[in-house]
């Protein structure tokens, strides 16, 4: 099983978060996206879309898209499971998945930023935005557990929310946001940091960070 991705996108950090839990072992093939590698006539006939990241299974099935890799991993693999056990709170966390990965994570991506630059939007409009984003994001968040006792974001154990809420943050500080206003966030992300799976998956710990 080889994993593509990059080591600072979130969204590969999500899917290695995810392998780690699941104590799946995967090959970690790099891409660098600033040096424009996921356009590489080879990966792109991976993953037309041109993203990170993408799952290529021993068989050569290649699985695109976090959040689809990451439910596959927990049909795949049930124990330990990625979703709360009742299905509400299965539902509630996934659209608090969502909440990050499809309507945050991906107006904030290097593609976007890039975008605005190249339609002549001065560097520090593009760092606004970006944290703007951020902000916005978790802002919402925050309110979706604020109720919850804990301390991972659904409970006693660490779920699919988790695993897209310790990424998302990292981008925010990257963009300047101050993340002390999301102390219900905070709590989560610190009970994930205690967990060697969520601390072998961070970006500084990846081979390509070097």
């Amino acid at each position: 099983m080889r994993l593509h991705g990059y080591f600072r996108s979130a969204a590969s950090w999500r899917v290695r978060i995810a392998l780690n839990l699941k104590g799946v072992q995967a090959i970690h093939v790099p891409h660098h996206l600033r040096r424009g590698a996921q356009r590489a006539p080879e990966y792109l006939a991976l993953n037309p879309q041109g993203l990170v990241p993408a799952l290529e299974l021993d068989d050569g099935i290649v699985l695109t898209q976090s959040l689809a890799i990451i439910e596959w991993l927990e049909e795949a693999y049930p124990e330990p499971t990625l979703l709360p056990l009742d299905v509400i709170e299965r539902a509630h966390a996934r659209a608090f998945a969502l909440a990050l990965a499809a309507d945050t994570h991906p107006v904030q991506n290097l593609c976007v930023l890039g975008r605005l630059r190249e339609m002549g939007r001065p560097e520090h409009d593009v760092q606004a935005w970006a944290a703007n984003v951020n902000a916005a994001g978790l802002k919402a968040c925050e309110t979706l557990i604020a109720g919850g006792a804990g301390p991972f974001c659904f409970g006693g154990a660490p779920t699919i929310a988790d695993i897209c809420l310790v990424p998302q943050l990292g981008n925010a500080r990257r963009f300047g946001v101050d993340v002390s206003q999301f102390p219900r966030l905070l709590r989560s992300e610190g009970a994930c940091s205690t967990m060697p799976a969520f601390a072998d998956a961070t970006p500084d710990r990846q081979p390509d960070a070097k």
